[in-house]
């Protein structure tokens, strides 16, 4: 039995077959352009196997409300040529199958649960530090989820007395994207995060602020562990910052051993790497061939 994924990015989607076991076996990748380019190619990319079921992990925000007359679209994204499109609705009449849909965060949060860092609990946060800044969490094995899913990259921050940067986040300027992403860290410094590796100052801020909206994650939705992915946190020296800062910030009121001796196990880049998000979305798939059948008479 075979599920396809679709990691959706805003720059690449990422295409892949896989089984119930996690394993892939073929994986493409398709260029974010518009989606008339776009979405023919990955179509066709899925049309070459036979796939009992889909599952999407999208860049957002999406609309997750299945009772919702835009269920399965992209809403208000930057990427206007994306806008209010019917990403579920257009794949289930190419292909013909159920289609599991979340956002790209909550998919490598699925991933990372039940392939990666936090195999053998019932829920975790997973965050990711590149393009943008965005969180999912999964608690007692189910996605969080309100009026919308969590938008925890724009929380706001107190900002650091040495920064005098005033944010690119086009809705709120500095808040945790508008300060702390890849292209923050670029427009605020002149250089890629990849080439201020050496910049102890650099990574004060940046540890600064990224530990700040753990402390608050952890206060408001206490998850079991932190995944902390993207292309910011391969900077691994940031790691051992934002944990040292965090535990600061805390300042001892939660008395739990993963926030005291144990926060090198609590906050953690990802086991599965840059599979986190395929992986969530073969999840997905599996979750929605199973609804499919449990609705069934």
């Amino acid at each position: 039995m075979y599920f396809g994924g679709i990691e959706a990015g805003g720059t690449k989607f990422v295409c892949a077959i896989g089984d119930e076991n996690g394993k892939i076996y073929a994986r493409e990748r398709v260029a974010t352009e518009e989606p008339d380019v776009t979405i023919p190619k990955v179509i066709q990319f899925f049309r070459n196997f036979k796939v009992e079921s889909l599952g999407i992990g999208s860049f957002g925000p999406v609309d997750l409300n299945k009772e919702s007359k835009t269920y399965g679209r992209i809403t208000s994204t930057p990427k206007l040529a994306w806008a209010n499109y019917p990403l579920v609705q257009t794949m289930e009449e190419a292909l013909h199958v159920p289609v599991g849909f979340s956002t790209d965060v909550n998919g490598a949060a699925l991933g990372e649960l039940y392939r990666g860092a936090a195999t053998g609990l019932d829920g975790c946060l997973y965050i990711t530090v590149g393009t943008g800044i965005g969180a999912g969490l999964v608690s007692k094995h189910q996605l969080l989820q309100g009026l919308s899913h969590p938008e925890m990259g724009h929380v706001l921050l107190r900002r650091h007395p040495e920064d005098k940067f005033e944010g690119i986040c086009p809705y709120h300027q500095d808040c945790l994207e508008g300060l702390a992403s890849g292209p923050a860290l670029e427009a605020r410094w002149g250089k890629p995060a990849s080439e201020l590796k050496n910049d102890q100052k650099v990574w004060k801020i940046e540890a600064e602020y990224l530990a700040q909206a753990l402390m608050q994650y952890i206060l408001i939705v206490s998850p079991k562990r932190i995944i902390m992915g993207g292309g910011v946190m391969k900077q691994e020296q940031l790691f051992p910052m934002i944990r040292a800062r965090l535990k600061e910030l805390l300042a001892g009121y939660l008395d739990f051993p993963e926030l005291k001796e144990r926060m090198d196990d609590y906050v953690v880049p990802p086991a599965l790497g840059d599979n986190a998000g395929i992986t969530g979305a073969l999840i997905l798939a599996r979750q929605a061939l199973e609804r499919e059948h449990v609705s069934r008479p």
